[in-house]
């Protein structure tokens, strides 16, 4: 199966690539770029390539005894780990994560999956407050939904105290193989507050600058109100954590910018849904872009590294 999945991938983009032909044409789609102009596009490719400095840094900063003075090695790592996660379905690109640290740092394999969970975890919570801040922005009581917003995202170091009794809670409360999980996910967290607590703060930043990057582009291809286009950042990227995905997101990233646009107030005029629709493909255009020029830096950073060496 393994051996068939890239052919499955290729497949499925092929296919992918064709309806969105037939229904939309790729001329229509494509010029939505027009209105966002190509410096502006240049800049949100960049800063969503930045995002993965971002995370190199946190997982450096997790496993900072085995990855320290290993940077680069260590962006390699995260960005082939990303672009599998990208390209394979059903998440089973994430196994790749622990496989890959075990053969360049080290790192036992269960210490691995389990840190990763953690890290998964974490960025639902991420990706969650920050869709969070569109809710606010069309609250009623906006005081009140920022207050609630607020005790939300400091949720994660709340909960970091109260660690020893949720885990003992858990253990004799729940059955024996969600009793496991519970464990794992016990064993990936940081031992002390200060490492968790930058592993938090650097999640924040990393999916606060990626929603804010989808959520702008978006907008400047016309989907609107403002809150629709976080939504719809927000929308896309939580498709892309869930367990089912398409090979390399095709139809269900779009599908879920789509949804969380919709859920935040965009409009269902139909010129307003077909602009949506050629945004969404868009968005995840750029979103598959900015991995595959991660992933090409990652490649290029080791030569460059060893020709100043050489100097």
């Amino acid at each position: 199966m393994r051996n068939r999945a890239p052919f499955i991938t290729l497949g499925v983009i092929g296919l992918y690539a064709g309806f969105l032909q037939w229904f939309l044409g790729w001329g229509e789609i494509l010029s939505r770029w027009q209105k966002v102009g190509a410096g502006t596009g240049g800049m949100a490719l960049a800063l969503l390539v930045a995002t993965y400095f971002i995370r190199t840094h946190r997982i450096q900063d997790y496993f900072r005894d085995e990855t320290k003075g290993r940077f680069i090695a260590l962006f390699r790592v995260t960005q082939i780990h990303n672009l599998l996660n990208i390209m394979m379905p059903l998440r089973t690109g994430e196994t790749s994560f622990p496989l890959l640290m075990r053969s360049e740092f080290g790192i036992p394999l269960a210490r691995g999956a389990a840190s990763l969970l953690v890290l998964r975890l974490l960025d639902l919570h991420a990706l969650l407050a920050s869709g969070g801040i569109g809710l606010v922005a069309t609250a009623t009581r906006p005081l009140v939904a920022g207050v609630l917003w607020a005790l939300f995202l400091v949720l994660p170091l709340l909960l970091f105290f109260l660690r020893a009794r949720l885990v003992a809670f858990a253990r004799r409360k729940l059955a024996a193989r969600l009793s496991r999980l519970v464990d794992d996910i016990d064993a990936g967290i940081p031992a002390d507050l200060g490492a968790f607590g930058r592993a938090w703060l650097l999640t924040i930043v990393n999916w606060g600058v990626k929603v804010a990057v989808l959520a702008w582009v978006l907008a400047l291809m016309g989907v609107g109100p403002l809150a629709a286009s976080i939504g719809g950042a927000l929308g896309g990227e939580i498709s892309s954590i869930l367990p089912v995905h398409a090979p390399a997101g095709v139809g269900t990233y779009p599908a879920g910018i789509a949804a969380g646009a919709a859920a935040l107030g965009a409009s269902r005029a139909p010129q307003a849904l077909e602009i949506l629709a050629s945004a969404s493909v868009n968005a995840h255009l750029l979103v598959v872009v900015s991995a595959l020029v991660g992933t090409g830096l990652s490649l290029i950073l080791p030569f460059l590294a060893r020709g100043r060496a050489r100097l």
